[in-house]
């Protein structure tokens, strides 16, 4: 008798066949093959590139006005031109999360001007004075990217906007946007003792070849990158950051870092471990840009930093998929950057190369004015400059002063609100836009850093120690709040009275790896370490004083955080 091949029922009338494995969920990436619009913000990207809009604006929206942006460019797609819509007034960081975006806007824009490198020609800087008072009603906020940022922006106004800017050199191209953005570099290159090779060359031809190229105009979000011989940019929270080494055999060239992010998840950038000259920087960036535009996450928005697919693969395996498939080549493996005794910011008075010296000042949180500028214009003019540069710790710096003219710099500088011998809370203190204008803040930062920082100078004015102090209005970490000696993420607390009011969730010793003897890594978060606004000088003033007083000889702010009790930090 033959045995029949269909298997036995079983015994148990209840269980179910047994379910083929699911197949895991795509994340978007255009390499494997999952190209259908995963998002909203994919779907804008797919339906026209955004580097088209500019066409619409000045052709349609800069002469209809306001209510003619179409809402997906508004929204979306001006973003690659440096623009986004500012909060509107008198609305409170508690509907902050539950308004719609056209609730929350109001019908005037900030606008970013890219200045890669930092770098400003005296010309520049007053064209950007002009736009200023002309068209900003006199802001210009410095930020920690080294954009100048203004508010109060009419799309009528962007034509004759752009038409300044571009006649002197700048744009706005891709200063915001799921795209390449400002490209930090060292404010002092060209002109620092300790450096060995100048970047610039490098910056200047990434930014010709690929600002604007459409190849990299549809990134699964913003692409952040830092380039620099010197240890003074934040090159750990960048996607890509090249720094400066010398090959014993090779001579000097770049260290690479990639996936570094810090926002709602933040990340530390790893090193790829290999050794590039100069000449080659910009395809290695491009190679980096491509791998992140064709195997970066696009299903899901908040995963679509380059971090997590560096997390995900791993240094080695990123390694080799660019050297494979993007570069061609295998690249040479190199020694890691020697870092310096101690931080970098280049405020004060130091020495060029070239015997010439600038001169690094400090306005309060990177607030400045259109005036302001064009007063710093004239002052950098009479003292035979023609150069300035901004630096990513909303700082500038009046480059080729003769030795002869520092002081009376010095104190013109001053007598224009620019300190050249800031205080410590002046000198460490960064805020970002905060709840004046932007739509995602839920906290004041601008206007709360200036009081903080007065009110410290006051009853602190000899501390002798450098504490960072980053001030948030949201969990966005735009003053990279993760990575300061206090770090302040702004939130709604519960007041003395039990009502909602603004405060800070408190992160402390924090900091990246920019000196010998700093393990980078992010603040240290206690359970309910919360202050309202109104009580946060008092708060840091508080902190500052049991750090004085307990510190042993030569004692970080960052590690007498670790070291201590958890009582002594509230």
């Amino acid at each position: 008798m033959a045995v029949s091949s269909i298997p036995a029922r079983s015994e148990d009338p209840t269980a179910r066949p047994a379910r083929a494995p699911r197949r895991p969920r795509g994340e978007g990436q255009w390499a494997l093959g999952h190209r259908e619009p995963l998002n909203p913000n994919e779907r804008i990207k797919k339906d026209d590139d955004p580097l088209n809009v500019r066409a619409r604006i000045e052709t349609i929206y800069a002469h209809r006005g306001f209510a003619s942006i179409d809402p997906q460019d508004l929204r979306g797609r001006f973003r690659w031109w440096g623009l986004y819509t500012q909060r509107k007034a008198g609305i409170d960081g508690g509907r902050t999360a539950v308004l719609e975006p056209h609730e929350l806007e109001d019908e005037f824009f900030m606008l970013r001007v890219r200045i890669d490198g930092g770098q400003l020609s005296l010309a520049q800087l007053r064209v950007i004075a002009d736009i200023s008072r002309e068209f900003a009603r006199d802001t210009a906020d410095i930020t920690d990217r080294q954009n100048i940022q203004y508010h109060w922006i009419r799309v009528e106004d962007m034509p004759e906007i752009w038409r300044r800017l571009e006649s002197v050199g700048l744009q706005t191209t891709e200063a915001c946007g799921d795209c390449p953005r400002i490209v930090l570099g060292s404010p002092v290159a060209g002109v620092a003792r300790d450096e060995v090779l100048d970047p610039t060359p490098a910056i200047d031809e990434i930014v010709s070849r690929y600002v604007g190229d459409k190849q990299f105009s549809n990134l699964p979000r913003k692409f952040k990158t830092s380039i620099s011989w010197l240890v003074d940019t934040p090159y750990e929270s960048n996607d890509i950051a090249f720094l400066g080494v010398d090959h014993p055999e090779h001579g000097p060239g770049f260290d690479v870092w990639v996936g570094g992010g810090l926002s709602t998840n933040p990340m530390l950038a790893k090193r790829l471990g290999v050794w590039v000259p100069l000449a080659e920087v910009p395809d290695v960036w491009a190679g980096v840009v491509g791998i992140f535009r064709d195997y970066g996450y696009r299903r899901l928005r908040h995963r679509a930093r380059l971090k997590f697919l560096v997390a995900d693969w791993g240094v080695e395996r990123f390694r080799e998929v660019l050297e494979k498939d993007y570069l061609g080549r295998t690249l040479l493996d190199g020694p890691a950057p020697i870092l310096p005794s101690k931080p970098v910011d280049h405020v004060g008075v130091h020495e060029q190369a070239d015997g010439r010296h600038y001169v690094g000042a400090a306005p309060v949180v990177g607030r400045v004015s259109g005036a302001q500028l064009s007063q710093l214009a004239d002052v950098v003019e009479a003292h035979g400059s023609d150069r300035v540069r901004l630096t990513p710790y909303q700082k500038l710096l009046v480059l080729d002063v003769p030795a002869e003219r520092t002081e009376s710099l010095v104190d013109a500088l001053r007598g224009i609100g620019l300190e050249a011998r800031p205080s410590a809370w002046r000198r460490g203190t960064m805020a970002c836009t905060g709840i004046e204008y932007c739509k995602l803040a839920i906290v004041e930062t601008k206007a709360r850093g200036e009081e903080l920082v007065a009110r410290l100078e006051q009853r602190l004015r000899d501390f002798d120690a450098d504490i960072s102090i980053h001030i948030n209005g949201c969990p966005n970490a735009c003053a990279r709040t993760q990575v300061a000696d206090i770090g302040l993420k702004g939130q709604l607390v519960v007041g003395p009275d039990g009502r909602q009011v603004e405060g800070f969730q408190v992160h402390l010793g924090g900091g990246l790896g920019m000196a010998q003897g700093q393990t980078a890594g992010f603040g240290r978060k206690l359970r309910g370490l919360k202050t309202t606004a109104e009580e946060l000088p008092e708060y840091v003033e508080r902190l500052a004083r049991r750090y004085l007083a307990s510190r042993s000889e030569g004692e970080t702010f960052a590690n007498w955080v670790i070291r201590v009790d958890e009582e002594e930090l509230r």
